[in-house]
């Protein structure tokens, strides 16, 4: 290989061992990308799932409560008017509500018939699409632990 010439110099080469290299490398990367690292992974998998499953619980919990007050509100008050206009209290134009509720009917049509998403709402979609794939493990505790926390 290297000539005992004076000017000749010897190739040197790195060599790699794939083992040792595959085992420093988490499974995700291997099957997203090998850029799809994220801040999450300085933690081992079972800590993203605790603290991905910690966070959905308390979501989902919370979320459950609020929309069960949310819902207790609208139904209280929507039983409160009519009793009001059974009483007299208030007196309701239905012929005015059909109109509004059918003219917001057609604003809907209309709305929807484009199906076009704003630029700012694409790209808050990308920004969340890019996070749940480099965050897998931490979603999917979310996910469980939202599920956990709207059912208790």
């Amino acid at each position: 290989m290297a000539g005992s010439g004076g000017g000749a110099k010897e190739d040197t080469f790195n060599v790699l061992d794939l083992a040792e290299y595959t085992k420093n490398r988490p499974w995700w990367r291997k099957i997203f990308a090998p850029s799809s690292g994220s801040s999450a992974e300085k933690y081992n998998v079972a800590t993203q799932l605790v603290i991905g499953g910690v966070t959905g619980w308390c979501t989902g919990f919370i979320f459950q409560k609020v929309g069960k007050l949310a819902a207790t509100a609208v139904g209280g008050g929507f039983f409160l008017l009519q009793i009001a206009n059974h009483t007299g209290y208030i007196k309701v134009d239905w012929k005015l509500v059909e109109r509004d509720v059918n003219k917001a009917k057609q604003q809907l049509k209309f709305h929807s018939s484009g199906n076009k998403m704003s630029p700012e709402v694409k790209s808050k979609v990308d920004e969340v699409i890019i996070f749940m794939k480099k965050n897998v493990i931490l979603t999917g505790g979310f996910a469980g632990g939202f599920l956990l926390g709207m059912a208790s």
